[in-house]
């Protein structure tokens, strides 16, 4: 479930008891005793020594009105005494009167592999501002990432430096190249974390997140997540329903447990070519603007075009189609993404590669983030599910696939190809869903076209969920629409989170206004007048 987060929370107000914080997991979860003892365990822990916030470490890049501290959680939880390791946590308190305070808010943005230690600096947006005012807001790197006990597969300079291919329908000794690559990133994973692999789970990161609730002295949790983040919030929301404050789940993964995670990722690629279309579409009726052809056809023909031409002249040296790929799929997870793309592409095909380069190009400041981003989400998907074994099978679903959802569907096979050749116990995902009064309401947000968590998702976690009420942004396709650019499913986010409101069942907003399209030559003039916003 690869998708890109954007987004883009108060030191313990007294101890836990020890009989608040073992609360037996609700009806068909699949987690040991043992684990959820070893849970309880840790979460009185941490709840009796809180988190010591101080200035944040330089390498958090982070302004001083942050503050960083640590929480310390099991390796595994089924030995809550063994091996112990430290996940990173970042806050803001809130800003508001005392008397409007509601305890902390703790945001996940996906990934996985995503960290959300910026999170507390969202509180200076108009669209954050009243939340902020009312709760502490709290970012944290999941383990794994970044500082909490990092995962690492590959040296980052052996990550892929541009340029490379993007065949859409590759060839045999393409798909030979690629099953070799993936068994070689499966036998480093092992041979780099040894037996430590088979920990990092969404199981466990539903665990850390109630010891981090207790480290801050929550009862109850508050707690967003965003793509990824929904599928472990939804796994804690059934192993601790009674732990649950508020919770927000936006841009939902689908959770049933056949989906986790090959059949997910399957569909994401039909969402995607979905979400590609309504970007050559918009472009197309801004063929005045951007000359790429006045027809979705039209638009793919350029890109495809310009694809050729990288092939066989990188641009900048760097950029040949993979990295042109790449840049053009972030336009399938938001929108704001499109003026920029198409200005590129426009350029490209124009003669002027500067705003592709600069959009496109690898980032070697960022190879080691990149390397520890893939290794904490191949870790977390390959452990918690079966995956198909037999090259046969994958080679089956994904040719088929292809001929009617090219854009991102091999790209996606070989992201997650490494799973089938992965070292290590698999579990069986965890039967998401609470009986009905067992969860206190909790508010899901889903944009109907969202290519990176299909719309299905959202309904099905609805139904698991009982008592969830669905945000349904109609006719859009932005990925994470909480806190975003439209005003009424930020109401309804905001309305929840401050007064625990939410509609009976579900609601549906209006599509935000699609971009406004604007040339390179319009944005050049624009900077030339002395009066230009």
């Amino acid at each position: 479930m690869r998708a890109r987060a954007r987004h883009g929370v108060l030191i313990g107000l007294g101890s836990l008891s020890i009989s608040t914080l073992i609360v037996p997991p609700a009806g068909g979860a699949t987690t040991t005793v043992t684990e959820s003892h070893g849970t309880a365990i840790a979460a009185a822990r941490a709840a009796g020594a809180g988190i010591s916030f101080g200035a944040c470490p330089e390498v958090e890049r982070l302004p001083s009105s942050v503050k960083c501290g640590t929480v310390e959680v099991p390796l595994d939880y089924a030995q809550p005494s063994g091996r112990q390791i430290s996940l990173t946590v970042s806050r803001i308190p809130a800003s508001g009167d005392p008397a409007d305070y509601q305890g902390a808010f703790v945001y996940n943005p996906g990934g996985p592999g995503a960290s959300s230690m910026y999170f507390p600096l969202a509180g200076q947006l108009p669209e954050w501002k009243r939340i902020a005012r009312a709760y502490d807001l709290v970012g944290y790197a999941p383990r794994g990432v970044a500082r909490s006990a990092p995962l690492s597969c590959e040296e980052p300079s052996e990550r892929a430096q541009g340029p490379t291919p993007d065949p859409t329908h590759p060839s045999p000794a393409e798909k030979q190249r690629r099953i070799a690559e993936a068994k070689a990133y499966a036998e480093g994973c092992a041979q780099r974390n040894g037996g430590a692999l088979r920990h990092y789970t969404s199981l466990n990161n539903a665990r850390d997140l109630d010891v981090l609730r207790a480290a801050l002295g929550q009862q109850r949790l508050t707690f967003m997540g965003a793509s990824y983040g929904t599928y472990f919030g939804a796994v804690y929301a059934t192993l601790f329903p009674s732990h649950v404050r508020r919770m927000v789940f936006d841009s939902a993964v689908n959770p049933a447990p056949e989906k986790i995670w090959y059949r997910s990722n399957l569909d994401q690629n039909t969402a995607f070519e979905r979400r590609w279309a309504d970007f050559r579409t918009w472009i197309a009726k801004h063929d005045d603007v951007y000359g790429l052809g006045a027809t979705p056809d039209a638009v793919a023909r350029s890109y495809e075009r310009a694809s050729a031409r990288l092939a066989v002249e990188p641009a900048g040296g760097t950029v040949g189609p993979g990295e042109l790929h790449g840049a053009f799929l972030g336009a399938g997870y938001y929108d704001d993404y499109w003026v920029p793309r198409a200005t590129a592409l426009s350029e490209y095909l124009r003669g002027n590669d500067k705003p592709l380069i600069a959009q496109a190009a690898p980032r070697t400041g960022a190879a080691k983030e990149s390397e520890n981003a893939r290794a904490v989400y191949s870790a977390i998907e390959c452990n918690d599910a079966p995956w198909p074994t037999d090259w046969a099978v994958w080679d089956r679903d994904n040719t088929e696939l292809a001929r009617t959802a090219p854009f991102e569907t091999w790209d996606n096979a070989w992201m997650n190809l490494p799973c089938a050749f992965w070292q290590g116990p698999r579990q069986q995902p965890l039967d998401v869903g609470t009986r009905r009064g067992a969860l206190p309401p909790v508010l899901i947000l889903a944009a109907e076209r969202d290519g990176a968590t299909p719309y299905e998702g959202a309904k099905e976690l609805t139904r698991r969920l009982k008592g969830a009420v669905l945000i349904t942004e109609e006719d859009a396709g932005t990925h994470g629409i909480g806190g975003g650019a439209n005003a009424c499913v930020n109401a309804h986010l905001e309305e929840y989170l401050l007064q625990g409101r939410t509609p009976v069942r579900r609601a549906s907003c209006a599509p935000h206004p699609e971009p406004d399209p604007v040339s390179l030559e319009r944005r050049s003039e624009q900077r030339r007048l002395p009066n230009a916003v």
